[in-house]
């Protein structure tokens, strides 16, 4: 059975690649903004819902492939949000994460024959230490347009981690795919050999 990924992000594929993990990726086909508005659950079951949807929109054009979906969701004293519409917007979004702590919550999916068949979520915290304006304009000037594509405007690879004075959580989920559940439901699932 062939293993798609639900995603164009370069990290998630990377990700698997590094790891050994055989894959094809596949822009998947949802409204990320619809599913969002009428979300009213937790961070993790907004994950969850965004990459389920994304898994089932691969999986159901195609019965004979596993598809892999994931999405993040970050949040800072209660407030979601989503990528930057633009680079005043990431700009705004850097004031606000300013000396807060954020919580960043990645979920996975794995989906067959139009049907979710395991998925779940992690969350990491993030202390953002005090940002000054200088720092935000000279991250922007040296990280964009990469971290436009990125919910909590860093890429941790990156320059990003100049953001953070303290990280409480798993590496991978921080970086937008909790890897390492995955890998171990995909030995259940005899796509990689246990």
């Amino acid at each position: 059975m062939d293993l798609l990924l639900a995603s164009t992000s370069p990290i998630r594929g990377t990700l698997l690649a590094n790891a050994g993990v055989p894959y094809t990726a596949v822009a998947p086909e949802v409204d990320e903004g619809a599913l969002k508005a009428v979300h009213q659950g937790s961070d993790a079951e907004l994950a969850t819902v965004l990459a389920e949807a994304k898994a089932l929109s691969v999986a159901s054009r195609r019965s004979d492939v596993l598809v892999i979906g994931s999405d993040s969701v970050v949040s800072v004293d209660g407030r979601r949000f989503s990528k930057p519409a633009g680079r005043d917007s990431a700009a705004e979004h850097l004031r606000f994460f300013s000396g807060k702590r954020m919580q960043l919550t990645s979920a996975v999916a794995l989906a067959s024959g139009g049907t979710v068949g395991w998925s779940t979520a992690q969350t990491a915290n993030l202390q953002v230490r005090p940002l000054s304006e200088e720092f935000i304009q000279n991250y922007l000037d040296a990280d964009w347009p990469e971290v436009s594509y990125c919910v909590g405007v860093f890429r941790l690879e990156g320059p990003g981690v100049q953001l953070f004075e303290r990280i409480e959580g798993d590496h991978f989920t921080i970086l937008g795919l909790p890897l390492l559940p995955l890998l171990g439901a995909l030995r259940e699932r005899g796509v990689l050999v246990s």
